[in-house]
């Protein structure tokens, strides 16, 4: 059984604020049970549109043995990580198509996707020739050092 809760518009507000005096692109809070987290969407034109992010109960460890799918892809023979922190972005812009879909042939050192980071675009190559077999990332999703981005069978 669920139970929604009703967002806080000032919590949102705030946290907005302190994204933009910050310049942060993203931010999360925690009380009790509940957490709220906010994300910048910046238009690669200069925009800026504030997006909450559902309120999401705090993360429930996992049972001891399991492994996450990302935690297998990053162990893959074809896998792409991330070689920074930063935004991932599928598309060099958002009315463009992305760089690469699941089934995709490309060769050594195309382009497959860009990583912001500093507000530097850094294009991210295939390290191989291949077949894009698993997309690990949504556009403009906030990844980490080593996180598994993409496999290239």
């Amino acid at each position: 059984m669920s139970t929604k809760k009703k967002v806080d518009g000032d919590l949102i507000r705030q946290l907005a604020e302190l994204l933009t005096e910050n310049d942060l692109s993203e931010i999360e809070y925690e009380q009790d049970d509940q957490r709220t987290r906010v994300r910048v969407a910046r238009s690669r034109g200069g925009g800026t549109t504030y997006i909450p992010a559902p309120a999401t109960p705090a993360p429930v460890a996992s049972a001891p043995g399991t492994r996450s799918p990302p935690a297998e892809a990053a162990n893959h023979p074809g896998a792409i990580t991330s070689p920074m922190v930063g935004t991932a972005y599928r598309a060099p812009d958002e009315n463009t198509a992305p760089f690469v879909k699941i089934g995709d042939t490309v060769t050594e050192g195309q382009t497959v996707l860009i990583i912001e980071a500093m507000k530097v675009m850094n294009y991210i190559p295939s390290p191989r020739a291949g077949k894009v077999a698993r997309i690990l990332v949504e556009d403009a999703q906030p990844v980490e050092y080593g996180e598994p981005l993409m496999i290239i069978e």
